[in-house]
């Protein structure tokens, strides 16, 4: 007897059998796609699929930066910015601040 998957499960199917190939490739052809990938507006996977000619998922992508931060990255970023570790919505908005700051002070510095 065979249990009968859940329909809501259904369209993940195809998703479930995706199998992840990673490439173990030349520094500068890898920094190659990924530049040609950001100048394209897609993710490194999307400019491969673009490259062997595979459909790529057109949806919109809520553009994002993302980095992961431990417990100890809080406590130091919270001494960095005079508060406590627990304000992480405070210390996100100081790294947005921060980051923003360095990108108008690197295009600045442009010929």
């Amino acid at each position: 007897m065979t249990k009968k998957m859940p329909e809501k499960w259904q369209s993940s199917l195809k998703a479930i059998k995706a199998v992840q190939v990673a490439f173990d490739m030349d520094e500068k052809i890898q920094l190659s796609i990924r530049k040609q990938a950001l100048e394209a507006g897609l993710s490194p996977s999307d400019q491969i699929r673009d490259i062997l000619g595979l459909t790529i998922n057109k949806r919109p992508k809520r553009p994002r930066l993302t980095v992961s931060l431990a417990p100890d990255d809080y406590q130091v970023l919270a001494e960095k910015y005079n508060l406590k570790a627990e304000q992480q919505l405070e210390i996100k908005r100081k790294l947005m601040d921060e980051l923003i700051e360095h990108v108008n002070t690197s295009e600045n510095k442009l010929p």
